[in-house]
């Protein structure tokens, strides 16, 4: 077919030679599958065709509806920002002081029960990878690995401990002292779980710890021999800290979580704990000003992953108002609903402090164990550099409520697509 427009030819070896651009195929599939991963979604995709269904669904999943995570979620697309153009932004610098240590991204790993039971590898290849990234690591009251072995897996990282106050108080003062003896020097106190959310994804699994040998698991693990020769030829998966549970997970969370407590026993740990302290589940600016005068360093805004009350508030929605009540008064962080680098520049934007990721590092560790955490780790530095160079600022304390605008405070109320 004639085209008046161009004039064809033959090819020439001399033109086409240049253009072949053909690689060997990679060996280590592994690598080859995370250099894949652009994104924390696609460590996801991974994470679930690699990982049986109870351990995934118990990270991936929320409280009854999982509205909770899907509007914390959304919350982060509905931001919009303003960036300013013209200016020099030939640095990124991420480095964020909080609670007077100096870390090299302004987001860090937070605390999750059960690790090892997503990957063998489990609490260490987080820590291991904090530590390679200069960011901090916090280890669940709930953890499959001892705080002195977390410590001595990663002894230049920054090693914090999340607590559950269980019923029974000298138990959990006794994991505090262990913490403090192997080096903690922040304690993370979780408050929102006077009871366990209903995860119904749990209930409809079966799911305990370790997993069930029963026909179903069975089934669906075979499809993923990795996850069985780990589970079946490494040490067997248990609590740190108690014995083995026999019953469900919702079950042994009733069992440990304590109803009774309240702000007096917050002064009480206060009193006792000598380091700095976070108050992680704080959903409100009054409980934030009670926490404030009780002396805790740092509060969190978090809805626990949205795996507590179904239709809880949405943390990003509350930084602003936090962070105006509290002035300089103590410091104001974040967590639920991180799945990108620019969510964590957004609540920066908005007022806080420090962001921690949950899933997004777990997606990873089911991918490829420690490889993928920092795979994940990965992804989130270059789009927290590649975000702020087109928002047009060098360092994390230019951004600012101007940089933003949140387009709809009141979507989500459906789950987001796979």
């Amino acid at each position: 077919m004639s085209n008046k427009n161009f004039k064809r030819q033959f090819p020439k070896w001399r033109d086409l030679k240049p253009l072949l651009r053909f690689s060997l195929p990679k060996l280590n599939r592994k690598k080859a599958r995370l250099d894949a991963a652009l994104t924390i979604w696609d460590l996801r995709a991974i994470a679930k065709k690699r990982t049986p269904q109870g351990p995934f669904d118990y990270t991936d999943g929320a409280a009854e509806t999982e509205v909770s995570l899907s509007r914390a979620r959304q919350a982060f697309l509905d931001i919009e920002f303003r960036p300013h153009i013209l200016r020099d932004v030939s640095k990124a610098d991420l480095t964020r002081t909080t609670l007077g240590h100096t870390f090299n991204m302004p987001v860090g790993i937070a605390p999750t029960g059960f690790t090892r039971m997503m990957h063998s590898e489990g609490e260490i290849a987080g820590a291991r990878a904090a530590e390679k990234f200069g960011i901090p690591f916090a280890l669940s009251t709930l953890g499959t690995t001892k705080i002195e072995d977390v410590v001595a897996a990663a002894p230049g990282g920054t090693n914090w401990f999340q607590l559950y106050m269980w019923k029974d108080r000298e138990g959990s003062m006794r994991l505090v002292d262990a913490a403090a003896k192997a080096g903690v020097k922040n304690l993370m106190l979780t408050v929102d779980v006077p009871a366990s959310g209903h995860r119904l994804r749990d209930y409809r699994n079966g799911l305990t710890v370790p997993p069930s040998l029963t026909a179903k698991t069975v089934l669906n693990a075979i499809p993923r021999p990795e996850w069985v020769w780990n589970f079946l030829t490494t040490p067997a998966i248990e609590f740190a800290s108690m014995s083995n549970w026999n019953g469900t997970v919702g079950e042994l969370l009733d069992y440990m979580f304590d109803p009774t407590m309240t702000f007096e026993d917050l002064k009480w740990i206060r009193e006792q704990w000598k380091g700095t302290l976070i108050i992680k589940g704080v959903q409100n600016v009054e409980d934030a000003k009670k926490a404030a005068d009780l002396g805790v360093d740092a509060v969190l805004l978090s809805n626990h992953g949205g795996r507590q009350l179904d239709r809880a508030p949405v943390p990003l929605h509350l930084v602003q108002e936090v962070r105006k009540e509290l002035m300089s008064d103590l410091e104001v962080h974040i967590d639920t609903g991180i799945m990108h680098g620019a969510d964590v520049l957004a609540a920066i934007a908005l007022g806080a402090q420090y962001t921690y990721v949950g899933r997004a590092y777990l997606y990873g560790l089911m991918a490829g164990g420690q490889d993928g955490v920092e795979r994940a780790l990965e992804i989130m530095r270059g789009q927290m550099i590649r975000s702020m160079k087109l928002i047009g600022v060098e360092t994390l304390d230019e951004l600012n409520p101007s940089h933003v605008r949140i387009l709809n405070t009141h979507a989500g109320l459906g789950k987001l697509p796979e």
